[in-house]
């Protein structure tokens, strides 16, 4: 008898083998189903990487934070707390939402660890439930 696994359509219990993703019944459905959710999971990829490429998150931006963590090597949040971690991020301070003049400006940079810039980002961009900041 062949490893069975549950048919991939949502409410589907029927078992199928396990190089098979959709019973009989539901392999037209599953595969149009596939293809929408392939499509959309591009669309969302296209429009993340255009969207950083956009706001100047390039070549020369990566050129310029790679020289600030040179000179700020540890993360400044942590610093605060008494910790010494190494910082992996260039922040913004304040949301530069486009501004190329605030988002060039060195001043408005400090040094963060992946850490400290996730927990912030969250908290400003309202990931994980929070409220929108700006």
């Amino acid at each position: 008898m062949p490893l069975m696994h549950i048919c991939a359509f949502p409410g589907c219990f029927t078992a199928v083998p396990l190089d098979v993703r959709y019973c009989d019944k539901h392999a037209e459905k599953g595969a149009q189903r596939d293809a929408e959710q392939k499509k959309k999971r591009e669309a969302r990829r296209w429009q993340r990487d255009v969207s950083a490429a956009r706001l100047g998150y390039g070549y020369k931006w990566r050129k310029a934070a790679q020289s600030f963590l040179s000179a700020h090597p540890l993360c400044a949040e942590c610093e605060r707390r008494g910790l010494v971690k190494p910082a992996t991020c260039v922040d913004h301070i304040k949301p530069h939402k486009g501004d190329q003049k605030l988002f060039w400006d060195r001043g408005n940079w400090q040094p963060l660890c992946w850490s400290c810039h996730s927990e912030k980002t969250a908290r400003e961009d309202g990931g994980f439930g929070n409220e929108r900041k700006f």
